[in-house]
């Protein structure tokens, strides 16, 4: 659906319309010339002229994008952005003329306007999303001789895919994206506006009683390790310490040049003391599983 400015917006979009198309076109020598002292000395004047001259292209190009569902302003607004990098990454050596180097800028911004705009959820984050948002609509109504067709066959997708270069199933979910427009979580379930589609989402967090389980069992687990930690002797504990209970665990070498060991020791001392633990541990237990943590 198109979006309908208000009547003061749209007499502001025909006025700022009238003014781009009273401007002249430049002569290709005119324009390099501009160009240069642009680039060169940085002269503002030059820079106004050019791209002003060519706001007429913008306008084309965002009039082509009206469809979908965005203001017309903001879209020529996207293309004039786009002009202005054309502008500071045009080179005049080479041989081509600004309108034609403008347009891919041009093109791109508003594009990359439309997508980031069309729907809350981003719709195109690769190269072939981009170009089956931007095609797809144009190649089903040439396939099936209708511009409002729907529900593509599976050799339609096949032939759309091959055309695109991109993957069958890639034609399918940007179909099924096309079909569905944003809808509110806040809009009513029924005519009789009882509840909300909002109501119907699954609460995944955990429950008050959950939490409080988690904390209280937290708590024990925290015990019962402090607890067998103090049956370490405390050469296992400083190991154990370093090494389990840091967010960066001392590397064995370096433990070993404290306590003045190899780290060949280290591992062994480690290995003994997380087995202590374990036992410690098992005994004060009455349920094995209450020590796993729920995931």
């Amino acid at each position: 659906m198109a979006h309908i400015d208000d009547p003061e917006t749209q007499r502001a979009n025909v006025a700022f319309i009238r003014q781009a198309m009273k401007q002249p076109l430049l002569e290709r020598d005119h324009e390099l010339d501009l160009a240069r002292r642009w680039r060169d000395k940085g002269d503002q004047r030059a820079l106004h002229e050019l791209v002003r001259s060519y706001t007429r292209l913008v306008i084309a190009t965002a009039t082509r994008f009206r469809n979908y569902g965005l203001p017309m302003g903001d879209l020529v607004q996207e293309g004039n952005v786009g002009l202005m990098q054309a502008a500071a990454r045009f080179e005049p050596e080479r041989d081509v003329r600004f309108s034609t180097y403008a347009a891919w800028w041009i093109r791109s911004a508003i594009q990359d306007y439309v997508l980031r705009n069309w729907s809350i959820v981003r719709t195109g984050t690769t190269a072939a999303q981009k170009s089956l948002f931007f095609n797809l609509r144009r190649l089903r109504a040439r396939i099936a001789g209708n511009p409002s067709a729907t529900g593509l066959s599976h050799e339609d997708r096949a032939q759309i895919a091959q055309t695109l270069n991109v993957e069958a199933h890639e034609v399918e979910t940007m179909e099924q994206r096309l079909a569905a427009a944003d809808q509110s979580l806040n809009n009513p379930l029924s005519e009789a506006g009882e509840g909300e589609w909002q109501d119907l989402l699954a609460d995944n967090r955990p429950s008050p009683e959950d939490v409080v389980i988690g904390m209280r069992d937290g708590r024990m687990r925290s015990h019962w390790l402090a607890e067998a930690l103090g049956e370490l002797s405390p050469r296992e504990r400083q190991i154990i310490a370093e090494r389990r209970l840091r967010d960066e665990g001392a590397t064995l070498e370096e433990l070993g040049r404290v306590l003045g060991v190899s780290k060949e020791r280290v591992r062994q001392l480690e290995t003994r003391a997380l087995n202590k633990l374990k036992v410690s541990m098992m005994k004060r237990v009455r349920d094995h599983g209450e020590l796993l943590l729920e995931a």
